[in-house]
């Protein structure tokens, strides 16, 4: 039992390292950038609520699966910023991190790379919902810090509106929220109305 209990907390030291990948997203009103670990809870609990808010018929447990292994990735490869122009390559080496996490002797969650690859496919009502509120989350967190992220790094308006045109076919309703709140940050001057 101790070599199996120290093969486990391997493991957990593995995921635990999702904390040292910072975002460019900023938190509480612009205090700090937030880590993916702290994301990727926000993004479980914010699925979690918003399903149950708007009644959708999903799998709740898959939906926090996917929510969970969403950013696993990252602990090899990084986060990947929106708005990269490399941001098309980057789930090669948060394939190839996942399936390592998935042989790891100390993992028993034996279907990480397929859940991983459904959040990734985003064809799944859940997948839908959770890269509809990844989007979402810096979102609103660009709105509470007066476009912070946004100004700092010069994003226009086209591009807020080009990475989260896919939300107004699955959830209409938060994308006409969101461009009530793009109007609102263009007229503040926190994004640029290009």
């Amino acid at each position: 039992m101790k070599n199996k209990l120290t093969s486990i907390t391997a493991y957990f030291l593995e995921l635990d390292a999702l904390k040292l990948i910072n975002r460019r997203t900023y938190i509480d009103g612009g205090v700090r950038v937030e880590n993916s670990a702290e994301h990727s809870w926000h993004l479980a609990m914010a699925c979690w609520s918003i399903s149950r808010s708007f009644e959708i018929n999903l799998s709740e447990e898959k939906l926090l699966k996917l929510a969970l292994v969403h950013d696993l990735g990252e602990i090899d490869a990084g986060d990947t910023f929106l708005y990269s122009a490399d941001r098309g390559a980057a789930h090669i080496a948060e394939r190839a991190c996942v399936k390592r996490l998935e042989d790891h002797r100390g993992n028993a969650i034996q279907d990480l790379s397929e859940l991983w690859e459904e959040q990734e496919a985003g064809e799944s009502v859940e997948a839908k919902l959770l890269k509809a509120v990844d989007r979402l989350l810096p979102f609103l967190h660009n709105i509470s810090s007066e476009g912070k992220t946004w100004r700092e790094l010069a994003i226009k308006k086209t591009q807020v509106l080009k990475a989260h045109a896919f939300i107004e076919n699955d959830f209409p309703d938060i994308y006409a929220w969101m461009l009530d709140e793009i109007q609102l940050a263009v007229q503040k001057g926190w994004l640029k109305d290009a």
